[in-house]
């Protein structure tokens, strides 16, 4: 074996380059269906991404997650509450809503009223029968009657003061309900406005008073009632009669135009103690002219004195 020489070979000529790769050709037909460039592919995978990152929930407008959440879960949406009073609109009820009203007042209340009352508060003008209507549909009443004070039941005698006179007159309100869809919208109080509004004008000033009857059992009403002014009355066990079985009731009441309830002693002692307050001025006029009147005898009797023990 040789061992390879030290020298440096002789330079060699340089081979030429390699000729360069043909270019692909560029087809001008468009991708098919199948077939996706990269940067499509690219662009749907980011949609996908960014529609994974949101949560889709129903329009409510109630704005509460138990009522989205009951959303989810059924597949039919229960229809959309009000968002304003100003959408409801009042009228007075006509003999075309007795069924109407008659099948909303079986599904309100628990009480069976006969036919011929719901005929009386659609037909009659003795009642003062208002309706909340929605969408061309009935979603709250409120049934009222103006009572003589003479013609009152003995349970309810005890309401207005017997000074109020035999000719005062009192509000009764035999119903008021609204649908339970569209309940804590404010239509209650509406109804109950509309009816107070209408037994305070100049044409109403005697009726004193606004009273009603409602189960003991019923604490919606209560706290409603109560909010909006009334004070219970009275209590009245085995009032009600319910599916033959019998209920305890309570008596609320409200009092407008200068009405008033009967008076204890205490309540006639402070009411003679305010006016005796409110007339402080006429108590000290007075007070002044006879004070005068007093100077001036003393001054006329002393004068005449006087002249006879200088005669």
């Amino acid at each position: 074996a040789q061992e390879p020489s030290q020298e440096a070979p002789p330079a060699a000529a340089a081979p030429p380059p390699p000729p360069p790769p043909p270019r692909p050709s560029i087809s001008k037909r468009r991708p098919s269906g199948n077939q996706k460039t990269d940067k499509d592919s690219r662009q749907q995978s980011s949609i996908s991404s960014m529609a994974q990152s949101f949560t889709w929930f129903p329009v409510n407008h109630l704005g509460s997650s138990k009522s989205n959440e009951r959303l989810h879960g059924s597949k039919e949406y229960p229809s959309v509450p009000l968002c304003s009073v100003n959408d409801v609109q009042l009228r007075f009820l006509c003999p075309d809503d007795l069924e109407e009203v008659r099948t909303l007042c079986q599904d309100w209340f628990p009480i069976d009223y006969p036919l011929s009352w719901y005929m009386d508060i659609t037909s009659s003008t003795r009642f003062y029968a208002l309706a909340a209507v929605y969408n061309f549909s009935i979603i709250g009443l409120i049934v009222g009657e103006i009572k003589s004070y003479n013609k009152l039941n003995k349970e309810d005698r005890g309401i207005l003061s017997e000074s109020m006179g035999r000719d005062a007159e009192i509000g009764y309100i035999l119903s008021l309900g609204v649908h339970r869809k569209y309940r804590q919208n404010g239509i209650g109080s509406l109804l109950l406005d509309s009816l107070v509004n209408h037994l305070t004008t100049v044409e109403r000033q005697k009726v004193k008073a606004i009273f009603l009857h409602v189960l003991t059992t019923n604490r919606t009403a209560i706290l409603f009632y109560e909010r909006r002014g009334f004070v219970l009355h009275s209590f009245l066990p085995y009032y009600y009669s319910i599916r033959g079985k019998c209920k305890d009731g309570f008596t609320y009441v409200t009092y407008i135009n200068g009405g008033h309830s009967p008076w204890s002693l205490y309540d006639y002692l402070k009411y003679w103690c305010s006016l005796i307050l409110t007339a402080g001025g006429l108590c000290s006029w007075l007070c002044g002219r006879m004070r005068t009147a007093f100077r001036w005898a003393c001054y006329r009797t002393v004068s005449r004195f006087n002249l006879e023990q200088d005669e």
